[in-house]
């Protein structure tokens, strides 16, 4: 069966066959021996397109059509360059068509010019110049050429240049088997492409001014900016210029000389765009050196110096370039120092976008969302910032500036990755719809012109497969990129921290010893040299983890110096980075989150809490990123959490060891919210609470589980937690112990002996469980409020506890009944002793006044007995003048008073019993308001010297570091003198004890 031209692709398999036929290869037994020829013209993004090229190549080349076809079928290297052109490039053919022998530059055997000096001579000689030195000064080359006769001359030898690099980027298109070009290696051989023309075009206009009597060349240097200094030029671009005189005599022949040059390179090459330049396009086009630099130290706006990035000198007098940018690039490492720099960027960026059409923001490549400006942006405004301090990212390529990034840890190494592979892919796409008519294009193609899509796929490299067409892919792969650009580069654009470090000086980066002690001085450092001793330890080495904490510390350490420890904050951050080292998200959070930065620095030095949890509990730094997940944790939600996966474990330790690292990552949680002012405080006592209650439960459970297992037999009593003190009334604070009572039934048909024994080895358990030394705050299970205190057994009955209590029970005992509360075990067992006891702590008839009598007189020897040696009454949170025990035991005495008739008071809850005295009428409103203000103020003070210490006090701290930290944790602001904090303490609690004095003593 003779084969179909159909099957090869062509379209109009008619005409296709008929230009075979012509070519000589087909035949009526099909491609024969061309079938190499006809399967590579096939392969090409249209292979219509490429036939319907070679036809007219063939029909202008008459005798020479029989060695090309000849070469064709031989030459593999030449079938992948001329087919790969002729099916993507009609621009290509119509230089091939006019210029025939061309075609012998795309043989396996033709040597291209390699480099610049051998494109630059190839231009040069192509309008005859003859001369040594750089074109453009007194002994360069000069043409022979003038007017259109060199344009036309260079045009034609640039389409050739174009065309060797053009052929070489698409031969493994139509050749699968040849190597592809990277995409960084065909911009930089079009951007010195573009050189050479510059060059050769400049020996031209030195020829023209000659012809009108200007002989002495003006010492003139032509810089590129943009993609051509940045050597990723496109194969359709405008070229970005500054032309620098070296004087002032210069300035006239040397704007003629630059005006020729414009002249000469708009039709020869490409435009020519010197609207970069100092006032733009109102500027004069020719400025001295030193009226370049007047301009942008005193005028220039932020995006010149951001163009500044890519500035090259390409032409012309090159010790001249050289002197210009040698002088400018220290304004360019400086710029971001500028007030609101890194707005102003952004902003930019934002009216670029504002720009581009609705209808095609979609599809444009440049401008678009997810497209080529997105990552520029991104990159160089990064660049800006860090570059300051790292030489490293001073590279005009932004490629190269992105690998940088990622290796100096500036930028993650997947996210660096990813935006290289996408701006290659969004690159090569712009490149592919250039080439087709050699026009200035950033346009994608409409999404339902499948045939446009369809070429276009194929140019890039995509092939149809099954249903999917390349086309589709194409599609598909775009979308992916793009929106993987805007993704990162809304990351990375819009960093927090980006503003921070560009609000950091210059010289405080680069911290050289002396000046770093005296600006680390200056920020409030105690000790500049300790610091200096961390700073050095943090950033040793070369490798990236170095390199990321020299970006942060900068930020980190002025941060710091806002916080009240400032020296214990470093090093405490120190510690942390020592501790986290081999946690690969750590530095990576810190750099990428800059509000975890900022509230980082204000936990570490503030507490020594939380620096200690978190070496231990390190995921909880994730949730500072996460405000809603820091501070709006459902507390039962974080209890049936904890309990269920301790349940998963049956060996006890283990158990327990789950147990404790869940609380300590509650703990540090809840920490990190209340020093951050996020919640209140109310909050605070509450999840604290639960999370111990949870803890509870949890050992509990386990410990009867794994009593009876040993026994080999049911668990033969139910058993309830009571929870007395602060852990009854949900009020615990940061270093709280535990004060329970246990009580137990029999179930399962033992008897009240056995019961007791086996709930008195689980308490055993769970007391040596929780009570083992650890790093954490104190897990103290304290049952010394049960009856017979340390005397008396660990766990009774319900029976047993109501005996005791109706006989020997004294009237401290039902003041301390009244905050009990089952808190877990048997809720039913917990509830019945609960309704149990209402009898003793809410009495019939009130209390007895003997019995007032007698609690006054206790509270009268704890105040004077109970008191630390040394201690302030003034300021002790818990024994002192209104403070926890004066407020406390004044609503308990109104409790066993009057909680009998008022069911309001029969409350485990502080705040909420006065409230419900007030409410009764047996506090005036305002004495109650007195009573709250002080208890809670008291319960903070105390709370905060646990989080600023890290270990329990009741005394509010007399070193005026720990003050400042303490009124930190409270709130207060910075500037805030600590005395007005011990002032705002005595008057608030001075009130209470006056109303103390009135209700409680009845004086």
């Amino acid at each position: 069966m003779v084969p179909s031209v159909a099957r090869y692709g062509f379209s109009d398999a008619e005409r296709a066959e008929t230009q075979l036929r012509g070519a000589g290869w087909w035949s009526d037994t099909g491609p024969g021996a061309a079938e190499p020829i006809v399967v590579a013209l096939s392969r090409t993004p249209d292979p219509d397109l490429a036939l319907h090229s070679v036809d007219r190549l063939r029909e202008s080349m008459a005798e020479e059509w029989e060695s090309l076809s000849a070469a064709l079928a031989e030459d593999v290297e030449l079938r992948g360059r001329l087919f790969g052109v002729l099916g993507d490039s009609t621009a290509f053919a119509d230089h091939l068509v006019a210029n025939p022998a061309d075609w012998k530059r795309l043989t396996a055997d033709a040597v291209p010019p390699r480099n610049l000096d051998e494109r630059t001579s190839a231009l040069l000689e192509a309008v005859r110049a003859e001369g040594d030195g750089e074109p453009g000064t007194e002994d360069g080359p000069v043409a022979e050429l003038c007017g259109q006769r060199a344009i036309s001359a260079l045009r034609t030898t640039y389409r050739g240049l174009l065309l060797d690099i053009a052929a070489r980027d698409l031969a493994s298109i139509a050749e699968p088997a040849l190597s592809s070009v990277p995409y960084e290696e065909v911009a930089e051989l079009l951007s010195d492409a573009a050189v050479a023309a510059l060059r050769a075009a400049m020996s031209v206009a030195v020829a023209e001014l000659r012809q009108v009597g200007v002989h002495d060349t003006p010492r003139l240097s032509v810089v590129a900016m943009g993609k051509c200094g940045g050597r990723e030029l496109n194969y359709v671009s405008d070229v970005d210029v500054v032309f620098v005189a070296d004087g002032e005599d210069d300035i006239a022949t040397g704007t003629r000389l630059a005006s020729t040059l414009m002249r000469i390179v708009g039709p020869a090459f490409f435009e020519i765009d010197a609207a970069l330049r100092p006032e733009g396009k109102a500027g004069a086009l020719v400025r001295t050196l030193d009226g370049h630099l007047n301009y942008y130290r005193r005028w220039a706006r932020t995006w010149e110096f951001q163009a500044l990035l890519k500035a090259r000198p390409v032409a012309g007098d090159r010790e001249l370039g050289a002197r210009y940018l040698e002088a400018v690039q220290p304004l360019v490492w400086t710029a971001s120092e500028r007030e609101d720099f890194v707005v102003d960027v952004r902003a930019m960026r934002r009216r670029v976008e504002e720009h581009v059409p609705a209808e095609v923001v979609e599809r444009e490549l440049k401008l678009g969302h997810g497209g080529l400006r997105d990552v520029e942006f991104a990159v160089q405004l990064l660049q800006m910032v860090h570059g300051r301090s790292d030489e490293e990212l001073r590279s005009a390529s932004t490629l190269e500036a992105l690998r940088a990034l990622g290796e100096g840890g500036y930028v993650a190494r997947a996210d660096a990755a990813d935006l290289v592979d996408s701006y290659r892919f969004l690159r090569t796409v712009e490149h592919r719809l250039q080439l087709r008519q050699l026009r200035r294009t950033h346009l994608f193609p409409e999404f339902d012109d499948a045939g446009g899509l369809g070429v276009l796929g194929r140019a890039v490299g995509f092939r149809s497969s099954g249903r999917n067409t390349a086309g589709q892919a194409l599609v598909a792969e775009f979308r992916r990129h793009a929106k993987q650009v805007r993704r990162l580069h809304e990351k990375l654009f819009y960093r927090p921290l980006l503003e921070s470090v560009a609000k950091v000086p210059t010289e405080a980066l680069r911290l050289t010893t002396s000046a770093a002690e005296e600006r680390l001085s200056a920020l409030g450092y105690g000790s500049p040299k300790g610091a200096l001793r961390h700073i050095g330890a943090l950033t040793a080495g070369m490798s990236r983890r170095a390199s990321i904490q020299g970006a942060l510390l900068p930020v980190l350490l002025d941060l710091l110096g806002n916080t009240p420890d400032p020296d214990g904050g470093l090093l405490a951050y120190r510690k942390v980075s020592e501790a986290l080292a081999e946690t690969p998200w750590y530095l990576r959070l810190l750099r990428d989150e800059g509000v975890v930065v900022e509230r980082l620095a204000q936990l570490l030095g503030t507490s020594k809490l939380v620096p200690e949890l978190l070496m231990r509990a390190p995921e909880v730094l994730r949730l500072l990123a996460d405000t809603p997940a820091l501070s709006e944790r459902d507390p039962v939600e974080v209890a049936m959490s904890l309990r269920s996966t301790v349940s998963r474990y049956s060996d006890p330790s283990r158990a327990a060891a789950a147990a404790r690292s869940l609380r300590r990552h509650e703990l540090l949680r809840i920490a990190c919210a209340d020093l951050l002012g996020l919640v209140e405080p109310a909050v605070v006592y509450r999840a604290l609470s639960s999370i111990w209650v949870a803890v509870l439960e949890s050992t509990l459970d386990m410990a009867m589980r794994d009593t009876a297992a040993s026994a080999d037999r049911e668990v033969p009593a139910r058993v309830a937690v009571i929870g007395m003190g602060r852990l009854g009334g949900a009020e615990l604070g940061y270093g709280s112990d535990a004060d329970v009572m246990f009580v137990c039934e029999p179930c399962n048909g033992a008897d009240e002996e056995t019961a007791v024994k086996f709930a008195s080895t689980v308490v055993e358990q769970v007391r040596r469980l929780l009570g083992q030394p650890s790093q954490d705050p104190p897990l103290e299970v304290d049952i010394d409020l049960r009856p017979e205190g340390k005397q008396g057994p660990l766990v009774r009955t319900l029976d047993s506890y109501l005996g005791y209590y109706r006989r020997w029970g004294e009237v401290w005992e039902a003041q301390a009944l009244l905050r009990a509360r089952a808190v877990a075990g048997d809720a039913d067992l917990g509830e019945r002793f609960c309704r149990a006891i209402d009898p003793i702590r809410y009495p019939e008839g009130g209390l007895e006044e003997a019995k007032a009598r007698e609690i006054r007189r206790i509270k009268a020897r704890v105040d004077s007995e109970r008191l630390p040696r040394g201690a302030d009454p003034a300021t002790h949170t818990k024994l002192g003048r209104g403070g926890l025990a004066d407020v406390e035991w004044t609503l308990q005495l109104l409790q066993l008073q009057h909680a009998r008739d008022v069911p309001a008071l029969r409350t485990t809850s502080t705040v909420d019993g006065l409230r419900a005295a007030a409410e009764a009428g047996l506090l005036a409103e305002s004495d109650a308001n007195d009573l709250i203000e002080a208890w809670t103020l008291a319960t903070r003070v105390r709370n905060a010297v646990m989080l600023v210490r890290g270990k329990p006090g009741d005394q509010l701290p007399k070193k005026s570091q720990e003050r400042v930290g303490v009124a930190a944790a409270l709130g207060y602001p910075s500037s805030v003198d600590t005395g007005e904090v011990v002032d705002d303490y005595l008057r608030v609690t001075r009130h209470a004890r006056a109303v103390v004095e009135r209700v409680f003593y009845d004086t």
